[in-house]
């Protein structure tokens, strides 16, 4: 089984994100020892974003260029590594009331026509089935528990949009909201991100139904 864990924050060792993408990996490797993980940090490593030199993956056209050469190599690196993967596990740090430039930036790379969909006569089709997703969300303030704070929240329902138009459909989350509302709220909301993480990984089958005889 392959583990592809991402990081987006840019707050290095003060992210609470990637405190709990790393807790999640372990907790996950833990019950799948035989686990491959592989990293990508998006603030580190961030995709330039889309221009028209990056466009070759959707148009099909050869490369004219060394830059569009380049950009091409940028997208297929990184939707060869998100295809190889067969867990997910994303750190979704929230910013401006969604996700960060960064990871978007990895989105627009690995969704591809011929590789992760695909338009058919009755709509479009995911390729990638089959994948499990774990997004861990943090957010500063408190989203999830008002009609206001969900109209405002467009983190999870963007990601799950995303992944589902790859054909993605186990995606989860891992929420811990209210970090910048005091030290009491910021630890509460770290333990409930915890036992959200703990439950995932317990509910999740040893060895994925599609992977058993491979």
């Amino acid at each position: 089984m392959k583990l592809l864990h991402i990081d987006s924050s840019i707050l290095g060792g003060n992210s609470v994100s990637r405190q709990l993408t790393a807790e999640a990996v372990q907790a996950w490797s833990a019950v799948h020892p035989n686990t491959q993980v592989d990293y990508l940090d998006l603030a580190v490593d961030t995709p330039p974003h889309l221009s028209a030199q990056a466009l070759g993956f959707r148009t099909g056209q050869e490369a004219a260029t060394e830059e569009e050469r380049n950009q091409n190599a940028i997208s297929e690196r990184l939707v060869s590594q998100f295809l190889a993967a067969d867990v997910i596990v994303i750190g979704s740090p929230f910013y401006n009331f969604g996700i960060n430039t960064q990871l978007r930036s990895w989105i627009d790379r690995i969704l591809q026509p011929g590789r992760t969909f695909r338009y058919t006569a009755t709509g479009p089709e995911g390729l990638a089935a089959g994948k499990k997703v774990i997004v861990v969300a943090t957010r500063g303030g408190v989203y999830s528990t008002s009609e206001a704070g969900r109209a405002n929240e467009h983190q999870e329902g963007y990601l799950k949009t995303i992944f589902g138009f790859a054909g993605v459909t186990d995606v989860q989350f891992a929420r811990a909201e209210g970090l910048a509302m005091g030290e009491a709220p910021r630890a509460a909301a770290i333990a409930q991100a915890q036992q959200d993480i703990a439950h995932i990984v317990a509910a999740a089958p040893a060895v994925a139904p599609e992977k058993a005889t491979a």
